[in-house]
Order: structure tokens, then C-alpha cells, then sequence
């Protein structure tokens, strides 16, 4: 599979993929026109690395705001994540924001209280 490497715009996060690590990285702002046709590749991505018999997979998020179709879409990700770590697959996340903005704090709080995999939220 081929690895991402989708540079962030205004409304539009950065979205990096490493097949090698087990890694995804997410950063920036998340609004964008068609959230699905935007991360319709990741979520690909993700099952297609989940599926595969390769390690670990980790998130790094760094997302300052996102709309509602950017929430949908993350809820599907994190779907995925737990139906993998129901299988026993090692799946974690890591969502990184800037300590003087609480909502997004409170947001990564809505997303982890469905999550049974690990998932780390971290002030910076």
C-alpha cells in the first residue's frame, strides 16, 4: 500500500501515513468542502493496514478544529481502531493540542470515551 502524504491547506488537515511504523499522523485544521472525498483514502489506508498481518498501528493527532463531517469521518477511523483492537490487534492513539484550548481538549474527551484501545490525550 501505498503511504499518504497529503499536505495541510486552510481547511484541510496534513494527512501522513508511514506503512513501515505503524504510523498515522493528522495535523491542522479539518473543514473541509467534501470530508469524505478528503479522507476517503485514509480510512483505505487504515483497513488496508489493519488487515494486513503488520504490527502495531499508532495515530498521532494534532487537530485544532473540525467540523461535523470531519467528526463523522474520525468517528469512522476510531471504529476501525476498535473493532481491530477487538480482535486483538495493537492499536493506540495519541491526540496532541495546545493547552490553552480547552475545546479541543473536550473534544478528544468525547472521542476517547468510546474507545477501549489505548488513547492518550497529551497538552503541549
Amino acid at each position: 500500500m501505498q503511504d499518504l502524504n497529503i499536505a495541510a491547506s486552510t481547511s484541510s488537515p496534513s494527512i501522513q501515513t508511514d506503512w513501515s511504523a505503524g504510523m498515522v499522523r493528522l495535523g491542522g485544521d479539518s473543514y473541509p468542502e467534501n470530508a469524505f472525498e478528503l479522507f476517503r483514502p485514509l480510512l483505505d489506508w487504515v483497513g488496508a493496514y489493519l488487515g494486513s498481518d503488520h504490527g502495531p498501528l499508532q495515530l498521532e493527532l494534532r487537530l485544532l478544529y473540525l467540523n461535523t463531517s470531519s467528526i463523522r469521518i474520525m468517528m469512522d477511523v476510531l471504529d476501525q481502531l476498535e473493532a481491530a483492537h477487538g480482535q486483538g490487534r495493537a492499536v493506540s492513539l495519541r491526540w496532541f493540542y495546545d493547552s490553552r484550548n480547552a475545546r479541543v481538549a473536550d473534544l478528544a474527551e468525547e472521542f476517547r470515551e468510546d474507545c477501549s484501545f489505548p488513547f492518550e490525550i497529551v497538552a503541549e
